[in-house]
């Protein structure tokens, strides 16, 4: 659900008691869409998030960490040149849209107090950070809008910043006689009705009140009788009963991930689980947290996912092709046979033959063989021999080709899994790394050496023994080649991309729960995740080897054993995870 304009009016009452009587101290940009306030209070300091991204665009405190590109982007140059050691003043909603405003104040270069607002505009994919300055006049927006982009409203530096034209509409909370006059009057559905009539309710609340009223059946708001009329100004109240004592509440689909919010309970989604807050920041923050953090990386890997894939495509298609030359190449002993017939046979051939028509020794019957008129007998037998040779060659060639072409495809995909399954920039950082050392990328910004390398995933099994997961392809050999010694026990999903599990024994034997345990995490750490039933290899870590013609990440192993997982949430959720 985006936020619509009565739950932004909740919002910033409780961000104005939140912020009141601090200071901005820093100022982050993470990604493209999103600022990051560092807000400085007495009782402790909070993190303000603002983003405009479509689709979770919000403002809240939040409790998330960032990480921050090495360079901030200009916006973030600016909003700090403003805004930084900035008072907060107050926070106050627009009436009817779906827009804070955040009011500071600061000193300007000349030493002067100057008023300072940002305007964070939620309005879906228009959704935008406008910094004002005191004249009213917009100092610069994270998405300037000109006039090609919108001939009704641009938000360019320099000019006066104006509020989205508003369609005027009763408010449903101040002035619900007013909507229910036009809601009964209105030839539509009841929850578009109260969409088309009523300033500031998004679709969740019109469908909540069509619910209730309703008790789910699909009725017109022209129709409505005198008891089903009852029931919507019922249903109405409720609704500015539980604005006046918000009962913040996410409900939570099938699968629990979050599906929608609001400031009370919503009975329209049945017996679906639903969890209560005190607070609609801690309802922000933990609806969006996962969504965002999956989004932010995937920004930031999307060009390494391009890469990987259009590396995969161009691999697959030069196997397709190699395939189709090595058939063609497997008809070599015809040429042979060829040659071998035009020797035996040259006292009939003449030059300017075209072909000719001679006993096939190996078959008893007559074959044609087509001949180069330009050559004699002799030189057309040469002929024929030199092509056996050349696809005899050829598939000697194509076949190893195409065995070291299955392997990089295998290798390709392993970094797609990589890439997709990457935690945070550090692990994408490494994949960059890892392809720069195979190389596919040719020039790469590298780490900060100062910064510390990733360690292995760490969990400690049931009965005691530290089990260890590789991060990507580099962490897989470092886990499996040099950490582990010969008595631990290997663990690897089948013929699918995922990563080396390692069981640290200490020499002694491991117990079957434990195996069972780390063959989970092998499951759980691969692309079959969501399989139900997974083949895993295991076997001793002195039984794995590799060869310097192995790509990062893969290994031999002859001697070991298979088992079919049924991976089980609680067990490897149940499991000790060390930081």
């Amino acid at each position: 659900m985006a936020l619509d304009a009565i739950t932004m009016s909740l919002l910033a009452k409780e961000l104005d008691e939140i912020l009141q009587g601090s200071r901005v101290d820093k100022i982050h940009q993470p990604s493209k869409d999103e600022i990051v306030m560092h807000i400085r209070k007495r009782d402790g300091n909070i993190k303000l998030l603002i983003s405009a991204r479509s689709g979770s665009a919000r403002v809240c405190v939040t409790n998330e960490s960032f990480e921050n590109p090495q360079t901030p982007p200009s916006f973030c140059m600016l909003m700090r040149k403003y805004f930084a050691g900035a008072k907060f003043v107050a926070a106050n909603s627009i009436k009817g849209e779906r827009i804070i405003m955040l009011a500071f104040t600061a000193t300007s270069e000349m030493g002067d107090t100057v008023q300072l607002d940002l305007a964070v505009e939620l309005m879906g994919r228009y959704a935008n950070i406008v910094a004002i300055n005191q004249d009213g006049k917009v100092i610069d927006a994270m998405k300037r809008v000109d006039a090609d982009a919108s001939s009704v409203r641009q938000l360019l530096p320099g000019i006066t910043y104006k509020l989205p034209p508003n369609r005027e509409n009763p408010n449903l909370i101040t002035e619900s006689e007013q909507v229910l006059e036009k809601v009964f009057g209105f030839d539509a559905p009841l929850n578009t009705a109260f969409m088309k009539n009523t300033q500031g309710i998004g679709p969740v609340i019109a469908r909540e009140i069509a619910y209730r009223a309703t008790n789910g059946r699909d009725v017109y708001a022209n129709y409505l009788d005198e008891v089903q009329q009852y029931g919507v100004r019922s249903a109405v109240k409720t609704v500015i009963d539980y604005y006046n004592n918000p009962q913040y509440t996410t409900v939570y689909d099938e699968n629990g991930k979050p599906s929608e919010f609001s400031f009370m309970p919503l009975l329209q989604y049945g017996n679906l689980p639903a969890k209560t807050y005190e607070s609609l920041n801690v309802l922000l923050d933990e609806y969006y947290a996962q969504k965002d953090k999956a989004e932010r990386l995937r920004q930031k890997g999307k060009d390494l996912y391009r890469l990987t894939q259009t590396l995969t495509e161009r691999t697959q298609r030069k196997q397709v092709a190699r395939q189709e030359e090595l058939e063609e190449s497997r008809d070599s002993e015809r040429y042979k046979i060829y040659g071998e017939l035009l020797t035996a046979n040259l006292w009939q051939l003449e030059k300017g033959m075209k072909s000719i028509k001679v006993l096939n020794y190996y078959t008893n019957e007559d074959i044609v063989i087509p001949l180069d008129a330009k050559l004699n007998g002799n030189q057309n037998a040469q002929k024929y021999y030199k092509e056996y040779k050349k696809r005899q060659t050829a598939v000697k060639m194509l076949t190893e080709l195409i065995k070291q072409g299955e392997i990089e495809l295998e290798y390709l995909k392993s970094i797609n899994y990589a890439v997709q399954e990457a935690q945070n920039e550090a692990e994408l950082m490494a994949i960059r790394s890892e392809l720069h050392g195979a190389g596919y990328i040719k020039y790469y910004k590298q780490r900060d050496k100062k910064q510390k390398p990733q360690d292995f995933i760490k969990y400690i099994s049931s009965d005691g023994f530290l089990i260890c997961v590789g991060r990507n392809n580099l962490q897989n050999d470092k886990l499996t080649m040099k950490t582990a010694r010969g008595k631990d026990m290997w663990f690897h999903t089948k013929k699918a991309p995922g990563s080396h599990v390692v069981v640290i024994s200490e020499g002694a034997d491991i117990p079957l729960r434990t195996q069972n345990e780390a063959a989970m995490l092998a499951v759980y750490h691969s692309s079959l995740k969501d399989s139900a039933r997974v083949e895993i290899d295991y076997t001793f870590v002195k039984n794995i080897k590799k060869t310097n013609d192995l790509k990062p990440g893969m290994v031999i192993y002859d001697t070991y054993e298979s088992a079919v997982i049924t991976p089980d949430m609680e067990v490897i959720s149940g499991l000790e995870r060390l930081k």
